[in-house]
């Protein structure tokens, strides 16, 4: 079965991560695992060893007669775009105790694929995927740094990120141009009240010129409320967007 490009398809053929992969989750027979991209099955084979239900969602149904074999009684593959699935529906039918979420993702569609996963407001143990390292170094980082934007801030609203290791090239066929990264996003146990679809649009606006000064990117707002906010955590009104932790983000929002 030859990858194809358009779909972002690199099979990842090195046990080695595999096997990190799957001690990541730590299920038991009564939880359940949902897949994104299982391509040939090599992850969703030693995913078995927990003798749990798993769902895989593959948009490729050429991979149909390769996947066939790996479907069983606790083992289903559902033909899907994961992103036009509902899946809290998908999943409705079936008895579980704690819900696993694993994948190597497609780097063009990474950010779509986690906005839907939270859109879908399912209650997970764990969201354990495999992205573009740069895109990982991007979700990770921290404040100061140049990867820090307006994604990193909204992902960790939700989540508690942590690496659980590289991935070279190699490990994949065919190889990609760059190395990856398996990132573990557990979800907070309790998050600050608030709309999620403003504070989006709060901070991408925040985020719109990063070279800006953030009261340059956030005219039209009460700028008075906002410099006593920045100066009570000890930040100049001169402060950029990079330089302002997700904390004092929500408390800006929240105040503004």
């Amino acid at each position: 079965m030859k990858a194809k490009k358009s779909l972002g398809q690199n099979f990842l053929i090195d046990n080695i991560i595999i096997n990190k992969i799957v001690d990541e989750i730590g299920a038991n027979k009564d939880d359940l695992i949902i897949e994104i991209g299982p391509g040939r099955g090599a992850l969703t084979n030693k995913l078995k060893k927990y003798d749990c239900n798993i769902i895989a969602y593959e948009i490729d149904k050429d991979l149909i007669n390769v996947l066939s074999s790996v479907e069983d009684n606790k083992t289903k593959i559902i033909f899907k775009d994961i992103l036009n699935t509902n899946i809290k529906d998908d999943i409705s039918r079936i008895n579980y105790n704690r819900l696993f979420i694993v994948g190597n993702l497609p780097y063009y569609i990474t950010t779509p694929i986690i906005e839907h996963i939270i859109n879908q407001n399912l209650n997970f143990e764990k969201l354990i995927i495999m992205v573009q390292k740069e895109v990982a170094d991007r979700f990770m980082a921290k404040v100061h740094s140049k990867e820090y934007g307006y994604f990193t801030v909204l992902l960790n609203y939700f989540f508690d990120i942590s690496l659980v290791c590289n991935v070279k090239n190699t490990s994949f066929n065919p190889a990609p141009k760059v190395d990856s990264s398996v990132i573990l996003l557990k979800p907070k146990s309790e998050l600050i009240s608030l709309n999620i679809e403003e504070y989006k649009r709060f901070l991408k606006q925040c985020f719109s010129q990063k070279r800006k000064k953030l009261k340059n990117n956030l005219i039209g707002y009460n700028w008075d409320k906002i410099k006593n906010i920045l100066e009570k955590n000890n930040l100049s009104e001169n402060v950029r967007a990079e330089e302002i932790s997700g904390e004092i983000f929500i408390e800006i929002f929240l105040g503004k």
